[in-house]
């Protein structure tokens, strides 16, 4: 429940960057028998990040026995929750979002406007690594 704020706002950044949403982006509940976002911890050290779910505990057996074995289970979600966990630009959003004020589109038109126009600047590069050339 907690993070079902955070998947919702990320589901829809990506419908509206892509055009289209996430295939991983589930309505309110999940799947039957996925686990729900909860899986995803947090942590407050060292200026808060999420911790992916530990995917052993996400693991459902598999009841289908192949040449007298038992087939290995699947860990359903354990990708997913892993890879939003990594992806949070913000991880204290899972325990306390920050409300939604909704999209600015004069400031977005006046962005698409600057494109089109050829009024926009490249991005500055802000890295402090240095380029490796062979």
């Amino acid at each position: 429940m907690r993070n079902r704020l955070v998947l919702r706002i990320v589901c829809a950044a990506a419908t509206v960057a892509l055009g289209t949403g996430l295939s991983g982006c589930m309505s309110e509940h999940p799947p039957l028998g996925m686990p729900d976002d909860s899986v995803i911890g947090f942590t407050a050290a060292d200026g808060g990040h999420a911790i992916p779910p530990q995917c052993d505990r996400l693991n459902q057996p598999s009841h289908m026995i192949d040449a007298g074995r038992g087939r290995p289970g699947v860990e359903f979600g354990c990708a997913t929750y892993s890879n939003l966990a990594a992806m949070l630009a913000r991880p204290a959003d899972l325990v306390a979002p920050l409300p939604y004020a909704g999209a600015d589109a004069a400031l977005g038109a006046s962005a698409v406007r600057a494109y089109e126009e050829g009024r926009a600047q490249a991005l500055r590069s802000t890295s402090t690594t240095r380029s490796v050339t062979h």
